[in-house]
């Protein structure tokens, strides 16, 4: 009996670590609640959790720029009102999750983070403050659509730890189907117009694949992303 009960409650701990680490982080919000709560403040505490680099190219507007790693950041939250909602992104989930869960610590009550980040925030045709200067255009974009049967499109960040992982998987493809498949790249800070108009992009990376101008695959984030591009590449010759 002891035994039994000893191994019941080995399992029940493991279910417990389960679900503890599929539980999303405190204050993680879609794009759509996320912008709307942002835009229902007269003026939003909103931090940009990225690099000075990145924050230089493109940012939310309004948005301050520091991070954890930030020279003087115990003195630059002090400038934030804690009585206040506090929104925080960055590329992807890391740098906004991390910086939120310390302001939490600090005192702050209410902090939201955005799921996706800025790749969500752009894809969903929200403003964006951005020094790019042309990049692809829509025009552009749906003339290679129109005059390639197979088009795969990239669209990411150079920023972006996960895209740069997608690279090798492009390279191989442009082997395996050569000019059968039409592959284009697309980078945040070249093209911002250009992702904000799909409105669909929700994450970096995102994964577009056309066959005769219609999607056939939608996908965000590496998971499965080969098995899946190989699968439709099949099904669309």
């Amino acid at each position: 009996m002891k035994k039994q009960l000893t191994f019941i409650l080995v399992l029940l701990g493991f279910a417990s670590v389960a679900v503890a680490q599929t539980e999303k982080p405190e204050g993680l919000l879609p794009i759509q609640p996320f912008a709307a709560k942002v835009n229902a403040q007269a003026v939003p505490q909103l931090i940009d959790a990225r690099s000075a680099e990145e924050f230089a190219l493109n940012h939310i507007p309004d948005a301050i720029n520091f991070n954890l790693q930030t020279d003087g950041y115990e003195t630059l939250i002090k400038g934030i009102s804690q009585s206040k909602p506090v929104f925080v992104y960055s590329i992807a989930n890391g740098r906004s999750v991390a910086l939120a869960s310390d302001l939490r610590k600090k005192g702050f009550k209410e902090v939201y983070v955005l799921d996706g980040g800025i790749g969500a925030w752009t894809g969903s045709g929200n403003p964006l403050y951005t020094t790019a200067k042309k990049g692809l255009t829509l025009t552009e974009y749906n003339q290679i659509l129109a005059s390639n049967k197979l088009v795969l499109v990239d669209i990411g960040s150079k920023y972006c730890g996960s895209c740069k992982k997608v690279k090798p998987i492009l390279e191989t493809l442009r082997q395996q189907h050569g000019d059968a498949l039409k592959i284009i790249e697309i980078d945040l800070e070249e093209s911002p117009a250009l992702i904000a108009s799909l409105k669909t992009v929700s994450s970096f990376p995102y994964l577009l694949l056309y066959k005769q101008g219609e999607v056939v695959l939608k996908h965000a984030g590496l998971t499965d992303l080969k098995m899946e591009l190989d699968t439709k590449l099949i099904a669309a010759k």
